[in-house]
């Protein structure tokens, strides 16, 4: 059985800092591309970052870009995703998932205050 767990959330004013973590068990997560999205109250889920299974590709969408940075520790089974200069509109609750797969967990929540 797959299982991701999110963790790492919290609450941050604007310009801080995070580093959200997803420890993967239960399928080959070294061989596997993994993504990170995130739902804000009232939205759609987003992928906004992908890394492929050697984690030396890396994709961004616009709005994290330079901001976020993906990586992944093939020997800890671990996921990373390192938020800066983070915004209010950075609010929501992060997913972690191997590509082409909803997310199984529960995510963790990102609040940004101004």
């Amino acid at each position: 059985e797959v299982q991701l767990v999110e963790s790492g959330g919290g609450l941050v004013q604007t310009g801080g800092s995070l580093r959200l973590s997803c420890a993967a068990s239960g399928f080959a997560f070294s061989n596997s591309p993994m993504r990170w999205g995130r739902q804000a109250p009232g939205k759609e889920l987003e992928w906004v970052s992908t890394i492929n299974s050697g984690g030396d590709l890396t994709y961004y969408k616009n709005s994290v870009k330079g901001r976020f940075t993906i990586s992944r520790d093939n020997a800890k089974n671990t996921l990373y995703l390192q938020l800066n200069s983070l915004k209010t509109e950075d609010t929501a609750r992060y997913y972690c998932a191997t590509v082409g797969s909803s997310p199984p967990g529960q995510g963790t929540l990102v609040t940004v205050s101004s």
